[in-house]
This record gives C-alpha cells, sequence and structure tokens, in this order.
C-alpha cells in the first residue's frame, strides 16, 4: 500500500470515528455507532499493517500480536458480564496507557539519533509528555480497576499534605524534564525519564486512591478522557495522524463527559481530584458534619404486597441502581415491565447520570434486556413527574435517591442532584438490607411515611414478584 492510499484510509477511518461517537450518543443509534468504530478501526489497522512504514521482515511479528490480542478480546467480550463492564473498562484504559509508555520509551532509544537541533528537542517533549500522561493513566486505571471490582476498599485515601505531594510531585516532573531534553546522549537521558515515569505511575495511584467510591463514575470518564490523550501523544511520537486524531476525539469526548457527570453530581472537576466523597464498607464518613441521623419505623412489605401495589398503580417509575446489576435482575424487570404495559399501566425508567459505576451503565444493562428506548428518561426529563406517580420501585439504588442532597447541607452529598421518588404516592426500595450506599450515607428515604421496603435479593423478589402479578 503506498503512503498516499494509506493516507487515504486514515481519513475514511477518522471519518468513521466521528460518526462513531455520534451514533453512541443516543440508545437507539448505538449499534449502528458501534458499527461505524469496529469497521473505522479495522480500516486503521489494514492500513497501517500493509502500510509503507511496515517492512516484510516484521509482518509476521505484527500479525501474531493481532491474532493473540483479538483472541484476548473475543475470549473477554464472550465471558466478561455486564456487572463486569466498568472494571473492564477501566483494565482496557489501563492497557492503553502502558501502550503510551512502552512506545515512548522504544520511540526514544530507536530514533533519538534521527532528530538534531529544533526537531530533537520537540520529538523529545513528545516523548515525555507521552510517557507521563500514560504513566498516570496506566497506575490510575489499575486502582479504579481494584475499586470497581471490589478488591480495594471504595474509602478515599487522603494522606496528609497531600496536595502539596501533588504539588512536590509536578514541580519534581518539571526537573526532571528540563534535565531529560538537556541530555546529550540516551544514556543520560534515561535515568530522568525513568525517575519521572516512577513519579508519575506514584501520583496516578495516589490520585484515584483519594477519590471515594461514590466518585467512580467520575473517573471512569477521566481515565477514558487520560487514554485519549495518551494514544494523541503516541501518535505525536510516531508521526502517525489517525492516532492523534483518533485519540484528540476519544480524549475530548471523554473530557466533556467528565464535566457532564460532575455537573450531575453539583461538584467541581477539581474537587474530585482532590478527594471525592465515597467510603467503603457502609460507614459514615466523618465528613458528615452534626447532621441528625435518620429516624422512624420502616414499613416492610413482601412481594406479594408489592405485586397489589403495581396491580392497583396507573403511573410506574422504575429507578435502576447498581444492585440491579449485581442481581442480573434486568430481564425479570422486563417482564415485569411488559405485563404492566399489557395491561394499561404506564410504566417508564427513571436514569440518574451516575447510577451504577460507569457512565451509562444502568442504560446498557435496559438495552441488554430489550426494555424500549422510549420509556427510558433522564432525571432532569423525570424528576417534576414524581408528585403524579403512583409507585416509583426503585431497585438496588440509594445515594441516587437520597433526600438528604436537598434536606441536609452538612451531608457529604449536600447539593447534588438526585431523583426525587419520596414525592410520589408510593416509593418502594428494594435492597438486600439498610446499609448505606458508596457514599457511606444514611438514607432517610427508608423511613419516610409514603416508602416501602422490600428487602433481600433483587432477582429473587423480583421473581416472586412477577410471579404474583400473573396469579
Amino acid at each position: 500500500m503506498t503512503a498516499n492510499l494509506a493516507s487515504v484510509a486514515y481519513v475514511g477511518a477518522a471519518i468513521l470515528f466521528i460518526l462513531s461517537l455520534g451514533g453512541l450518543s443516543h440508545p437507539e443509534t448505538a449499534r449502528r455507532g458501534n458499527l461505524y468504530g469496529v469497521i473505522g478501526m479495522t480500516i486503521a489497522v489494514l492500513a497501517t499493517v500493509f502500510g509503507p512504514r511496515v517492512t516484510a521482515a516484521g509482518l509476521p511479528y505484527i500479525v501474531g500480536a493481532l491474532l493473540v490480542g483479538g483472541a484476548v478480546g473475543l475470549y473477554a467480550a464472550k465471558k466478561v458480564q455486564m456487572t463486569q463492564m466498568p472494571e473492564l473498562v477501566a483494565l482496557m484504559h489501563s492497557l492503553v496507557g502502558l501502550a503510551a509508555c512502552l512506545v515512548g520509551f522504544a520511540s526514544y532509544v530507536d530514533t533519538s539519533i534521527a532528530y538534531q537541533g529544533a526537531e530533537k528537542t520537540i520529538h523529545e517533549v513528545e516523548i515525555y509528555i507521552g510517557i507521563l500522561i500514560g504513566a498516570v493513566t496506566f497506575s490510575g486505571s489499575i486502582i479504579a480497576f481494584g475499586k470497581l471490582s471490589g478488591k480495594i476498599g471504595g474509602k478515599p485515601l487522603l494522606l496528609p499534605a497531600r496536595h502539596w505531594l501533588n504539588l512536590a510531585g509536578l514541580l519534581a516532573v518539571i526537573w526532571f524534564g528540563v534535565l531529560f531534553v538537556q541530555a546529550h546522549d540516551v544514556t543520560a537521558g534515561m535515568t530522568p525519564l525513568i525517575v519521572m515515569t516512577v513519579i508519575a505511575l506514584l501520583f496516578g495511584i495516589h490520585m484515584v486512591m483519594a477519590i471515594g467510591g461514590a466518585d467512580m463514575p467520575v473517573v471512569v470518564s477521566m481515565l477514558n478522557s487520560y487514554s485519549g490523550w495518551a494514544a494523541a501523544a503516541t501518535g505525536f511520537m510516531l508521526s502517525n495522524d489517525l492516532l492523534i486524531v483518533t485519540g484528540a476525539l476519544v480524549g475530548s469526548s471523554g473530557a466533556i463527559l467528565s464535566y457532564i457527570m460532575c455537573r450531575a453530581m453539583n461538584r467541581s472537576f477539581i474537587s474530585v481530584i482532590a478527594g471525592g466523597f465515597g467510603t467503603g464498607g457502609g460507614a459514615a464518613p466523618a465528613a458528615a458534619g452534626g447532621g441528625a441521623q435518620p429516624q422512624g419505623e420502616v414499613t416492610a412489605v413482601s412481594a406479594v404486597e408489592t405485586a397489589e401495589l403495581l396491580r392497583g398503580a396507573k403511573n410506574v417509575v422504575i429507578v435502576p441502581g447498581y444492585g440491579m446489576a449485581v442481581a442480573q435482575a434486568q430481564h425479570t424487570v422486563y417482564e415485569i415491565t411488559k405485563l404492566l404495559r399489557e395491561r394499561g399501566v404506564n410504566v417508564r425508567f427513571a436514569i440518574h447520570p451516575v447510577a451504577g459505576r460507569m457512565p451509562g451503565h444502568m442504560n446498557v444493562l435496559l438495552a441488554e434486556a430489550k426494555v424500549p428506548y422510549d420509556i427510558v428518561f433522564e432525571m432532569d426529563e423525570i424528576n417534576d413527574d414524581f408528585p403524579a406517580t403512583d409507585v416509583t420501585m426503585v431497585i438496588g439504588a440509594n445515594d441516587i435517591v437520597n433526600p438528604a442532597a436537598q434536606d441536609d447541607p452538612t451531608s457529604p452529598i449536600a447539593g447534588m442532584p438526585v431523583l426525587e421518588v419520596w414525592r410520589s404516592k408510593i416509593s418502594l426500595v428494594m435492597k438486600r438490607s439498610m446499609a448505606s450506599g458508596y457514599a457511606g450515607v444514611d438514607n432517610p428515604l427508608f423511613f419516610k411515611e409514603n416508602n416501602r421496603m422490600l428487602f433481600g435479593d433483587a432477582k429473587k423478589m423480583l421473581d416472586e414478584v412477577l410471579v404474583a402479578l400473573k396469579s
């Protein structure tokens, strides 16, 4: 393949990637957007493999690597459950960061003698920044994977003088960057490059460890942005236009998504990075202040009573949360929804922007269960409809329906927009226990007079509800 033909293929792939992002912006066009992305990536890989920069001697190694990587990807796609998708995404981000680091070191060793003067300085700055972003992305994504998979607790690790530590790390990175650019040969430049990489790895660990479990959806989108910028930096190192364009697309879209997520939580991006709210183990965080603990009696109901409430309702709203994902209850939820709609009940779904453990997590689960797109609504679209709702059924959600966000200014989630399910005629919460959510904050919703609690595994309880509705 000639250089001109490879360039044309890259342009076509870039256009397909843009169309892919456009398609992924809505559930109804997501499959088409995904297909565009697959076709674009196929074209990009083929144009690179058969392009003028790959020699015949190196082709077998590249094909072998493609087969191994493709096999791993296919295995992951087949075996990974939808509930494990957030940690899989974090793991994929770590691989992008690792690739950027390895390409950076290889590029420095392999091409440093090919540049002189200003070109040499520019190339080395590209390498330095690429490895810096890649190392932060790699270590941060590994910690995110540990938190999302439950291998690391959700409680934020807030070290003393952590902001000063971050500042010291930044100054050290700048200092070693100067030494790296001034180095006269590869051997002299390798030491500051390795030291910077270690600092960047430690910064990535410290940054994500300081973020609480309730902020993990923002972390996923943030790391997505970092992985994009790491890919763009790799493109500069390799003088690959498509990598630059693709990385910029991913980086900018991830940054925009992070902003949207922070706005949905009424939090600034800087405050999330500085140390988010959220604790592990259901313990209330010290930041909770002197707010009064929720008090009162909890009204528990059975699956049969739940079915009676749904049968007598005209308008029902279902609020899915991570508990639904863990219990793999989305298919039963769809069966209940279909049955109620056949009987003339107006059933809709309310999705909070940070429900689950990654952006769009609940939308993906509902789409997998074939829930119609036109009855799935975002928080801003449905919040005003709760007073006219007969029954709102909350399945495994907690912080996103917590009235303390509005009523308790001392709460760690104060000011966070939430789904106002307590304004319904009856709110019904399905949970295994009274434990708090990711933010470690007690929920006064459980004690309200119009609230009912259905305790137990969501899948088991919903199966019983479905049986009772059919009988």
